[in-house]
């Protein structure tokens, strides 16, 4: 269990819990969000075939996921722990735009 701490670093067990917890119920809800999204927008397999569907989803779902991520990670207390890997995941996004 340990390794698992250091992996994720935290502290106790509880808020490797409350963080399993955030992740999950983030993942789930990006999925239900990015459907409506895709719907709202009427992007389906009928009217744009199944390449531009899933191109769709994918470019959907990350900047959703990201945003529930620090809601629900807030919700449950761990902002910081959250707010510090939004942080990182965003230096590498941007990384790959910037000039070497």
């Amino acid at each position: 269990m340990e390794k698992i701490r250091n992996f994720f670093k935290v502290d106790s067990n509880y808020q490797l819990l409350i963080i399993n917890v955030v992740f999950a119920v983030t993942g789930t809800t990006a999925l239900f969000a990015t459907d409506y999204l895709l719907d709202f927008f009427s992007i389906n397999y009928e009217n744009y075939g199944a390449s531009i569907y899933w191109l769709s989803r994918i470019i959907f779902i990350i900047p959703v996921y990201q945003v529930l991520l620090i809601i629900y990670g807030t919700i449950f207390g761990e902002f910081s722990y959250f707010w510090k890997m939004e942080k990182k995941t965003l230096c590498k996004i941007f990384s790959i735009f910037k000039k070497k």
